[in-house]
């Protein structure tokens, strides 16, 4: 098998939310990116975006969608032909997509899985939806030949990252263990939505830590448009 390019991950731009009262930058916009990997062994999908049919999201966040489906079918990609979903984790903005893949094994940390059983974490249709096949993973996993999960709680109790080996160098999908490439960059500097909002400031730090010492080429975040690059930092 020949070794994954940079061109082999593809970033789309699921949806736009609107920050709701309460938030530390209420009435800002938010991007929401997913991204897929095309593997030789299948296409790989990490985070699918926010979903339909919930009525507190549509209130509170005000979603205005660019339906993963679509992105897929642009690509040449059925949702039926994807090998893999990988959630980063399981809140609104990071699983809303995945009814669209009943029967796929959809890999998700076991802590995130357990944590998003309560009533205020998830949208539990869009978790637990007719067909989900979660596969529970503990810690690492190897999805295929060069992509790789790694544990990155601090957002969540259960958050993980994926990292792909290419041969332009690694490249990191860090989904929210870090908000923004600046907060990336400079860990102890917390975002109002990255560190400062987390679920445990330390375990945030030490994971944005052990990214860093894969010593990745390129770094792709959840909800940030800039690409932090090694290069050029």
């Amino acid at each position: 098998m020949g070794r994954l390019s940079f061109a082999d991950v593809h970033r789309f731009h699921l949806a736009d939310v609107t920050l709701p009262e309460g938030s530390p930058l209420a009435g800002d916009t938010c991007p929401v990116f997913g991204f897929l990997i095309t593997h030789p062994e299948g296409a790989i999908v990490f985070d699918t975006g926010v979903g339909e049919g919930s009525a507190p999201i549509e209130t509170l966040y005000r979603p205005v969608r660019r339906p993963l489906a679509g992105h897929l079918t642009k690509m040449g990609i059925s949702p039926s032909s994807v090998a893999f979903v990988v959630n980063s984790h399981l809140h609104f903005d990071h699983c809303g997509g995945n009814p669209l893949f009943p029967g796929t094994p959809i890999l998700a940390q076991r802590a995130e899985y357990g944590a998003a059983g309560s009533a205020a974490y998830a949208v539990h249709e869009w978790v637990d939806f007719p067909g989900a096949a979660f596969d529970l993973v503990d810690g690492e996993r190897e999805v295929v030949l060069g992509v790789e999960i790694v544990p990155t709680p601090g957002h969540t109790p259960g958050h993980q990252s994926l990292v792909v080996e290419t041969g332009e160098g690694r490249v990191v999908l860090a989904g929210q263990a870090a908000y923004t490439a600046g907060e990336y960059a400079d860990p102890e500097r917390g975002h109002p939505l990255g560190l400062d909002s987390a679920w445990d400031r330390e375990r945030y730090v030490e994971s944005l830590r052990r990214l860093r010492e894969l010593r990745p080429r390129l770094v792709y975040f959840s909800h940030d448009p800039a690409v932090w690059d090694e290069r050029g930092r």
